[in-house]
C-alpha cells in the first residue's frame, strides 16, 4: 500500500511540476493538463448528483452459461 502512496505522490508532484511550467509560459501545455481536470470536475458532480438524488449503484450481473456448454460448436462443412 505505500507503493501506492509513493505513486500518487510522485504523480501529482509531476502534475504540479507541469502547471508551474504552464504558468512560466509553456502555454502549449494548458490544454492537455486541463483534461484531467475537467474529467475529476465531471465524475465528482455526477457523483454529488447521485448521492443527491439517492439512487443506489446497480450490482453487476454476470450470467454463466450453463454447464456443458463451455466450448464452441462444431464446426459445419
Amino acid at each position: 500500500m505505500i507503493v501506492t502512496r509513493v505513486t500518487i505522490v510522485v504523480a501529482l508532484l509531476g502534475y504540479g511540476a507541469l502547471w508551474v511550467l504552464a504558468g512560466a509560459g509553456a502555454t502549449s501545455l494548458i490544454a492537455p493538463l486541463l483534461i484531467p481536470l475537467v474529467l475529476a470536475l465531471l465524475v465528482g458532480v455526477g457523483v454529488a448528483l447521485n448521492r443527491f438524488l439517492g439512487t443506489s449503484p446497480r450490482s453487476p450481473r454476470f450470467d454463466e452459461p450453463p454447464a456443458g456448454r463451455d466450448e464452441d460448436p462444431p464446426e459445419r462443412g
